[in-house]
């Protein structure tokens, strides 16, 4: 994984002490709120409903034992002993003390992290493949990329006041385990006549007006991706609306002037930029690339498992994926225990996740949009091992993809802009559906508490979306969406339902998908054969 240099370090340690006196400032009392706002945001630090909460960076979602344990840390010290992982490959803390802010971005500084541009409207922490450098259908590890777009993007002076947040994932297979079209940009790694380069799609993004991102070019070369992106957002930065926060975004301006007329214009800014030495030289490449090298896997690692225990057997079927390497597997640690919150780790857990990927798993984890975490490269030998350790924490609920394994956001319970509550209808779910999760195989259900969609439920299987309906919390049910490469966006089945009547209305649809389905048919593949009607009849008679 990457590991600064003395300018990276420098950065974020002057970064600390420039927030320590705005934070000085603010409680002496020389700074108003409103003249702190931008300044605290800056700094991933919102205010919510009851206290503080601190949005720390986990660029591309990799970080090893000692940044883990850090984490840990902070939430035993700081918060009140957990945090909450999130859709963006980070990590939130929910109840902050302004005056401690400092001290906590001053600790993440010791292991290589910051909360720089976890917030405002600037290019946010870029996201990635959580099977990254494991994976078997992958071209190329497309996490050096994602780390040169980090050190990019940073405090980039053209970027840092963009009309609205910008939102950028990079993948390198086929399968899209990153939402990636979902995204401002997303970026799509590939080779063509053995040359590496990528595809480039922009203009996606959920919230209040959910939309699919555009291929905008079909294929650039890798020695010019950066300056192709600088294009992109420059073509933005003039165009994109200020003067409006709901029709700010990319995927609005695309919307309003056409993808190809969007295309013609980065065409043109490309062609005047492409010779001023934006692309970082292949030295630099080849300087970030060396340190994503694989670790040192064992050659003679026993490629089989011993399956005779049946509780373990079914946490490999659904928590464990293929390596590239003989003798190895990628582990997914579902952060989803029947009952509990989406997301949500304790400190203990957060250790005990940093001492597993320390003894088993080469020093590395990796954060998902999903909320769930992975160890990236175990050895089959080592799962039982790992799986008793997980069992005993509470952290081996064997539900990857299934039903229970609920992405949420906090929702009324912490945010100022939720309408309504994410996570006790999360527990519900869960809960209701316990014992019949295995029988519905793959169903992602995704839940926001309000129209910003960080829960991203138009990209769920079965997504729910919280509203308010004149002062009662209302819960609209929808069909159909995907992250996936077979990306798609849900559509609201009617008229909305309070908590539990939109449990109850889940339980009918996933009735009628039992009922419908054919052989192995995902509830997605049903949805997309039979349509809207059948379930809609379901729900409402």
């Amino acid at each position: 994984m990457y590991v600064y240099d003395e300018y990276d370090q420098s950065i974020v340690d002057a970064r600390v002490e420039e927030f320590r006196d705005q934070v000085n400032r603010r409680l002496s009392g020389a700074m108003t709120e409103d003249q702190f706002k931008p300044l605290r945001l800056m700094n991933g630090l919102y205010l919510q409903l009851h206290a503080y909460m601190l949005r720390v960076a986990v660029p591309y979602g990799t970080l090893d034992s000692r940044q883990m344990r850090m984490l840990g840390h902070i939430a035993r010290k700081y918060d009140r002993g957990y945090g909450h992982f999130t859709t963006r490959q980070n990590i939130q803390y929910n109840w902050i003390k302004l005056a401690d802010a400092p001290d906590i971005l001053a600790e993440l500084a010791t292991v290589q992290m910051h909360a720089i541009q976890t917030s405002g409207n600037c290019i946010r922490n870029i996201s990635s493949d959580q099977f990254a450098g494991a994976a078997a259908d992958e071209v190329v590890d497309p996490r050096p990329w994602a780390e040169l777009l980090r050190q990019w993007s940073t405090f980039h002076p053209e970027f840092t006041y963009l009309p609205r947040k910008f939102k950028i994932a990079v993948i390198a297979a086929d399968e899209d385990r990153a939402a990636m079209r979902l995204h401002d940009i997303g970026i799509q790694l590939l080779t063509r006549d053995g040359v590496l380069g990528a595809k480039i799609f922009v203009g996606g993004g959920m919230g209040r007006t959910p939309m699919i991102a555009h291929e905008v070019k079909d294929f650039i070369t890798a020695d010019h991706l950066m300056s192709y992106l600088e294009a992109c957002l420059r073509v933005y930065n003039r165009y994109g609306r200020r003067d409006n926060i709901y029709k700010a975004r990319i995927k609005i301006l695309l919307h309003e002037i056409g993808v190809d007329s969007y295309r013609e214009q980065v065409e043109a800014e490309f062609a005047a930029i492409r010779e001023l030495g934006i692309d970082p030289p292949l030295a630099e490449l080849a300087r970030i690339t060396a340190m994503f090298a694989g670790p040192d896997f064992a050659a003679d690692a026993p490629d089989t498992v011993d399956r005779s225990d049946s509780d373990f057997a079914v946490w490999l079927d659904q928590n464990v994926a293929a390596h590239k390497q003989p003798g190895h597997a990628i582990v997914t640690i579902s952060l989803k225990p029947i009952g509990g919150i989406p997301g949500d780790a304790s400190a203990d857990q957060i250790d005990l996740m940093a001492d597993l990927a320390e003894r088993y798993g080469h020093d590395e984890l990796r954060v998902t949009h999903a909320q769930n975490i992975v160890l990236p490269h175990v050895r089959k030998a080592d799962l039982h091992a790992i799986w008793t350790a997980l069992r005993e924490a509470g952290l081996a609920e064997a539900n990857l993809d299934l039903i229970s394994d609920i992405i949420a956001c906090p929702g009324l319970d912490y945010c100022s802009l939720a309408n309504a509550r994410s996570i006790p209808l999360a527990q519900k779910i869960g809960e209701r559906f316990a014992g019949r999760q295995r029988e519905l195989g793959e169903l992602k259900l995704k839940i926001s508490g309000c129209i910003n969609a960080c829960g991203h439920h138009h990209a769920g299987h079965i997504g729910i979306l919280g509203v308010d309906k004149k002062g009662t919390e209302n819960y609209q049910l929808l069909l159909g969406g995907s992250g996936a490469e077979d990306v798609s966006l849900g559509k609201i089945t009617g008229p909305g339902f309070d908590e539990d009547g939109v449990v109850d209305a889940i339980e009918r649809v996933t009735d009628r998908y039992v009922e419908l389905r054919e052989a192995d048919e995902r509830f997605l593949d049903t949805y997309r054969r039979v349509g809207m009607q059948p379930f809609k009849e379901a729900i409402y008679g």
